[in-house]
């Protein structure tokens, strides 16, 4: 693979758009030479903020009010627009408080444009599947009129991006596995609140669900099902059966841990590409609906250094776009210890979940009574390398105020011959609860009954209780952690157990975060302040 470094042919000229250097694919299988020029393809091109957004509003804003003051200027949308037509390319969308283009043409249009050269490859992605894809390597251009208004540019490479963070068991083959409401009554879940008035999204980056499905296991459970929708973006729609071991399995998770806590509840999925611009434009798409969800869960993610700069970068002002609009955003921490499955010997933390705007999901392994309630043990998930929770310190965000009272980052290492990472950045997970596939959720894919477990299924279980809060206390929180890490009640906090280089410890620790959920007594901590 060559890098690109041919130019716009257009009188304007070109500038590096900083951030936008990718490395070849991880482990391609065979190459297919260039794309076909023809071909019509889609990006998303973000523009910069009028004003930065730098600490999330006292009380959430509203879609005009994010968009006066931190969305793109009328000069800025309307020169981008100009000039990206000006070159050939159709303006599929242009929305001001999202700061986003959505932008087609011919491959030989667009790559003229952003100065690259795309070509057909076969790769193994995240998910160990082999997909044939659109491919650049080296940086992007961009006409030289927009330098430093266009500060992003997705969907020219359309690699798989993340993988879903879920481990899935037959039935029979489960030691221990709980159904929600069970849970619901372990981690005390507000009595009296069931999801009413409220939204939860859920993005989907692959598979589907059919209505089926849910009735047969709502109706087994004894409860009714959720309002659920399904909403396509760039393309994607639900399709169900087409992947009943895989995303199939996340999907019905999602919805069926969501479903059966909140029931109440309005339940939208967001099906997307499983591409950078694909899951942005699914978080774009959730947290600036009409009625403004209460919650998003992701259930999907890949290590920090599997994502350009630029794509950080914007999924993280997205997020905090949805933060100040008054969402929570759950992510999912990572199924694969802290390593988070990289190869270079280095541990790392896994993204979106280490933004500082998402709610990051620990995962343990749960030995509990769901006739009582009572927990008689709950501990690190870890049942080796590729089976348990991520978490860790980010090298790309750093560490938050509301994490500024931590206890030493040294505390917390295990004692084994790694090399030891730097510690300094954004800690990973917030919170927790049971991820251990064998002490997994019972579901039903696909006409199937099974357990799965990963942090794939914290992130909706949160997503839930976070919807319950909202229910009880009549407010929305965004950004909830200054508030999480402020309360002295709330939590179980995991003492035992570690996921490879990090242990747990009383209080926060890079494992479990603060710990996993007593729902009543996090709601009473909220209401009185303490």
């Amino acid at each position: 693979m060559s890098d690109q470094n041919s130019t716009p042919n257009h009188a304007e000229g070109s500038v590096p758009l900083a951030g936008s250097e990718r490395p070849a694919a991880a482990r391609i299988q065979a190459t297919h030479g260039p794309v076909d020029p023809s071909r019509r393809i889609e990006v998303t091109v973000i523009l910069r903020r009028q004003e930065p957004l730098t600490e999330a509003p006292a009380e959430p804003m509203s879609r005009d009010e994010l968009a006066a003051r931190h969305g793109a200027s009328a000069e800025d949308l309307h020169l981008a627009t100009d000039t990206f037509t000006r070159l050939g390319a159709e303006i599929l969308e242009a929305d001001p408080v999202s700061r986003r283009l959505r932008l087609a043409g011919t491959v030989e249009q667009l790559s003229r444009i952003f100065a690259t050269s795309l070509e057909e490859v076969t790769s193994s992605g995240p998910h160990g599947h082999d997909i044939t894809h659109r491919h650049r390597t080296g940086g992007l251009q961009i006409p030289a009129a927009l330098d430093g208004i266009v500060t992003a540019v997705l969907g020219l490479d359309d690699r798989p991006q993340a993988r879903a963070q879920f481990h899935a068991i037959p039935l029979a083959a489960a030691g221990t596995s709980y159904t929600p409401p069970e849970l619901a009554g372990i981690y005390n879940f507000p009595a009296g609140a069931d999801g009413s008035s409220q939204s939860v999204a859920i993005i989907e980056l692959g598979g589907g669900f059919g209505q089926a499905d849910l009735d047969a296991y709502f109706g087994g459970l004894g409860i009714p099902g959720p309002k659920v929708t399904a909403v396509g973006v760039d393309g994607a729609a639900n399709q169900p059966g087409q992947d009943p071991t895989g995303a199939d399995g996340e999907v019905l998770l999602d919805i069926e841990v969501v479903g059966a806590l909140a029931p109440k509840a309005d339940v939208l999925v967001y099906f997307a590409p499983n591409t950078d611009a694909g899951f942005l434009d699914a978080i774009i798409n959730a947290s600036h609906a009409a009625p403004t969800p209460t919650s998003i869960s992701i259930s999907w993610g890949q290590n920090e250094d599997a994502w350009t700069v630029q794509a950080r970068t914007v999924f993280d002002q997205a997020l905090a776009d949805a933060s100040a609009l008054g969402v929570t955003v759950t992510a999912a921490a990572g199924d694969n210890g802290s390593a988070d499955a990289a190869t270079d010997g280095k541990d790392h933390a896994d993204f979106p979940a280490s933004s500082p705007h998402a709610l990051a999901c620990g995962g343990t392994r749960l030995d509990a009574n769901p006739a009582t309630g009572r927990i008689k043990s709950e501990t690190v998930w870890n049942d080796g390398p590729q089976s348990a929770t991520g978490g860790g310190y980010s090298d790309t965000f750093p560490r938050p105020a509301w994490q500024g009272g931590l206890a030493a980052n040294a505390r917390h290492k295990k004692p084994v011959p790694k090399p030891a990472p730097g510690g300094h950045g954004r800690g990973v997970p917030d919170v927790s609860g049971v991820a251990d596939p064998q002490t997994g959720y019972r579901v039903r894919v696909d006409g199937q009954d099974m357990v799965i477990g990963g942090t794939s299924a914290v992130a909706p279980l949160w997503a839930a209780l976070i919807a319950l809060l909202a229910q009880s206390t009549g407010r929305r929180f965004g950004q909830i952690q200054p508030l999480l890490y402020s309360r002295t009640a709330g939590f179980h906090d995991i003492t035992t157990g570690n996921n490879g280089t990090y242990r747990a410890a009383a209080g926060w620790d890079p494992c479990t975060g603060l710990g996993s959920p007593d729902g009543t007594a996090l709601l009473a901590a909220i209401q009185s302040g303490h």
